[in-house]
């Protein structure tokens, strides 16, 4: 069927004879990204490859251009990926900030000019692959194992390998904590994933050898927790405890009489006291924003002080949350 659709999207507009020979030039078998060898493999004429109707996002890869609109930025990475794994060599594998978009690794905004082009690394003593709209490495076997995605079927760079792949990129030391988090993330619901890697796998990573960050991986290590729902949770909790505040439980269930009220993002449970950031996701669910405000009901019934963390807050006003949050530990203390 997704062959199908994509002839009928590029077919538009041509008459039937171009369309008979569309079909016949393009089989279906090579699917929506394919290496102009295959291609030739296959039949297809040379004029047929350099057509209108396909895109040459890598040396030697064509793709049948759709009408679709662009999506999220995440979306279009995992396209290219798609399109450039058509040609990977064997020894070939998607490493660095390519990794982290397979393995589901948050990212910060702030390197999405660096999205655009794909990692792709080699094992050394290979020299590191070279071409428009990718970023090469060659990489020494013990600081690389590679991983074949269960997913996608590519070949990437392990996550505990990708997580100290990313000391390299990550600027801020929150993000590179927070991409730890991620990888050790223990389910949080019955249809959770397990985690990526164990704390132990990345310790081991970072054991392996000399990498570039290898002091900001070994401070990143002894803060990681398996708890952290997300990245901005995490880059809450660092800031509450760099503030000089204890740290606080991470995803608590919260029982009353032996009845459960909530699950909190973070929470003081001696002096009820819960900390909730507030996602843009919340906002724009409408079922989502109901559900939050019936738990923060059941919650402050039960005694508790629910403190609300926005965005801007957390991100460009630190000193006013944790005065927040001081606040209310001191009238419960």
């Amino acid at each position: 069927m997704r062959a199908r659709s994509l002839w009928r999207g590029s077919l538009r507009g041509g008459s039937r004879q171009n369309a008979g020979m569309l079909r016949r030039d393009l089989p279906p078998l090579l699917g929506g990204s394919f290496t102009i060898s295959d291609a030739r493999d296959a039949g297809v004429s040379r004029s047929r490859l350099a057509a209108v109707d396909l895109v040459r996002p890598f040396h030697g890869v064509r793709t049948r251009r759709t009408a679709t609109a662009p999506g999220p930025d995440e979306l279009l990475v995992r396209e290219r990926m798609a399109q450039y794994a058509v040609r990977m060599d064997d020894g070939e594998f998607y490493s660095h900030i390519s990794g982290a978009f397979a393995w589901g690794i948050p990212l910060p905004f702030s390197l999405r000019r660096e999205w655009e082009q794909l990692d792709v690394s080699v094992h050394w003593p290979r020299r590191s692959p070279r071409s428009r709209g990718i970023r090469g490495h060659a990489i020494q076997s013990e600081l690389a194992t590679v991983r074949v995605h269960p997913v996608t079927g590519y070949a990437v760079a392990s996550p505990a390998t990708t997580w100290a792949m990313l000391g390299s990129v990550l600027r801020h030391p929150y993000d590179l904590v927070a991409a730890g988090d991620a990888v050790v993330r223990t389910p949080q619901h019955r249809d959770d994933p397990p985690p990526l890697a164990t704390l132990e796998e990345l310790t081991a990573a970072v054991a392996a050898g000399r990498r570039t960050g290898i002091a900001a991986l070994r401070a990143a290590l002894s803060l990681i927790r398996g708890g952290s729902a997300s990245r901005p949770e995490t880059w809450l909790r660092l800031s509450l405890v760099d503030g000089g505040l204890p740290e606080p439980e991470l995803n608590v269930d919260v029982f009353e009489d032996g009845v459960w009220l909530a699950r909190v993002d973070m929470a003081y449970l001696a002096l009820k006291i819960a900390i909730e950031y507030e996602g843009e996701h919340h906002l724009r669910d409408p079922v989502q924003w109901a559900a939050d405000i019936a738990r923060y009901d059941r919650l402050e019934a039960s005694g508790w002080r629910v403190i609300r963390v926005t965005k801007i807050e957390l991100f460009e006003r630190p000193g006013a949350l944790r005065a927040r949050v001081l606040a209310a530990l001191r009238s419960r203390c």
